[in-house]
């Protein structure tokens, strides 16, 4: 799949820790070994033979760096040593690693550098590389011969932040053929240090939606995607170098200088105004939406389980459904009443902190009138498998009521 290495500057980076790592409880669950040919990682550009992933699940990079005095490759945030050779070559073999997308990068003398053998990915706050380990039960997300629907990238202004922004939309197959549908919309967030391009070349939303309505399993349905930082002219996130932040100001029409407040990092009060002012209308304006809160969703991955309560919750006239994954769960007492919501879903890997209170929390909604579901993602932590498969579960619930 190709991928697109567009120049988005994050300004989400200040909250990019808070929600990108959970905890995890435990080891991990025995599993039955999953073997497979040894293979270039799919990501690899042409030609290139590593990374490799070895038919046990390890992986084993090369980097070329003669003059380098120490090379280490680093693998969801944890360097490890590299060794070199008489030619300069530096090499490292891995544990087992789990099935699924991961990040990497490396760190030469001290210095986070990309291995130019296989593409970039957004993740952590910066560009990343990625590796991808077979998944025995990865049918749902492979690329097959089934009708595909279209990623386009948009481009729209925000009369909000008064700047242009890119959107992500998935539409489905047959969007373009059935001229007089109308389709319900998902509004699907990413998780801190990332952006709108993540649910595509690391979540592969476009392939398990293809597949699931192949197999008539979900109902056809668009998907945008965008990121949360938002901040109007003048409202920067905070600083963590800055040693005297002052106080920032805008300039308004009239020539005037006025204070800003500064924004909590965890704060996404314009994100909220945003999409109610300005992209849920645009996307009812460019595309054949239904535009009635029974047929609009929102749900996102770890701090987007955040943006969702953010913004979902306050305005529960624009949405029916709620996916929350790796973020926590939704008491009755965080929905307002009356309660026009059909379904909060709840997930998370079986490996995170939080993964056994789902199942109750899902009752307890479930006692007050709410419907609730709960999903956990069997021998996954906080990575992009959990939220794959919690994606695939979530969307055969939307839109059937």
């Amino acid at each position: 799949m190709k991928k697109t290495l567009l120049l988005v500057l994050l300004t989400a980076i200040s909250v990019s820790g808070i929600f990108l790592f959970q905890g995890c409880k435990g080891t991990k669950e025995s599993t039955t070994p999953f073997t497979f040919e040894a293979h270039p990682s799919p990501y690899n550009l042409s030609g290139a033979e590593y990374p490799r992933i070895e038919s046990d699940s390890r992986v084993t990079f090369r980097f070329y760096a003669p003059d380098a005095r120490k090379v280490q490759v680093s693998i969801y945030n944890v360097p490890y040593d590299m060794v070199k050779d008489t030619s300069g070559m530096w090499t490292y073999t891995s544990e087992p690693q789990d099935p699924g997308y991961h990040n990497y990068w490396m760190i030469v003398d001290s210095a986070i550098m990309l291995d130019p053998a296989t593409d970039g990915f957004i993740g952590y706050s910066h560009l990343c590389n990625g590796f991808e380990i077979p998944d025995k039960d990865g049918g749902f997300y492979e690329l097959k011969d089934v009708p595909h629907g279209k990623v386009l990238i948009k481009n729209y202004f925000s009369s909000v932040t008064e700047d242009w922004r890119h959107v992500y939309i998935y539409t489905p197959p047959d969007y373009e053929k059935n001229i007089p549908e109308r389709y319900p919309v998902l509004y699907l967030q990413h998780g801190g240090g990332e952006d709108q391009r993540v649910w595509i070349e690391m979540g592969l939303t476009n392939l398990i939606l293809d597949n699931l309505i192949a197999e008539e399993k979900c109902k056809p349905f668009i998907v945008v995607m965008e990121t949360s930082a938002a901040y109007k002219p003048g409202e920067t996130p905070p600083d963590p170098y800055r040693v005297a932040p002052g106080v920032a100001r805008h300039r308004t029409v009239t020539g005037e200088l006025v204070p800003v407040p500064p924004r909590s990092p965890m704060s996404f009060d314009t994100y909220r105004e945003l999409m109610i002012n300005d992209l849920i209308p645009w996307i009812d304006s460019n595309f054949r939406t239904l535009t009635d809160q029974q047929n609009r969703a929102m749900a996102g991955l770890s701090m987007g389980s955040r943006v969702t309560r953010d913004v979902a919750l306050p305005n529960p006239d624009k949405f029916s459904y709620l996916g929350i994954f790796s973020g926590g769960t939704i008491a009755p007492s965080d929905i307002p009443e009356p309660s026009k919501i059909k379904l909060v879903f709840m997930s998370y890997g079986s490996r995170e902190n939080g993964a056994d209170d789902l199942k109750e929390a899902a009752e307890v909604l479930n006692d007050a009138g709410i419907k609730s579901a709960s999903y956990v993602s069997p021998n996954t932590a906080h990575e992009w498998q959990s939220w794959r498969r919690s994606l695939y579960e979530f969307a055969q619930l939307l839109f059937n009521e």
